[in-house]
């Protein structure tokens, strides 16, 4: 799957999880994304995800890729190992987030 997809699946295609507020990098890049699907709860519920799959550095990384779906692609291409390994992790997240945050 592109990174595009796997952005827009991460922030378009969930529903919001219940219970209280979760903030960190990821859900913060979420709501300032611009995407229209994008609120309080969901973005809560997407780093929640983040959460259980990323280390904070990683959550880092990943939270660039809401303003620059571009480097998604870039890393999700790269012959780096470290950046395979990262890619393998994030789509983890990615199918965690679709999971925890699709509407019920």
């Amino acid at each position: 799957m592109h990174a595009r997809h796997l952005i827009l699946a991460a922030t378009l295609a969930l529903a919001a999880c219940g219970g209280g507020r979760v903030t960190g990098d990821v859900s913060k890049a979420c709501m300032s994304g611009g995407r229209q699907a994008a609120n309080a709860s969901l973005c809560s519920c997407v780093q929640q995800a983040a959460n259980q799959t990323l280390t904070a550095a990683e959550q880092r990384r990943a939270a660039t890729f809401f303003a620059d779906p571009q480097r998604a692609q870039d890393t999700r291409q790269s012959g780096n190992s470290s950046d395979r390994a990262f890619w393998t992790r994030y789509r983890a997240f990615s199918s965690l987030a679709e999971t925890m945050c699709r509407p019920a």
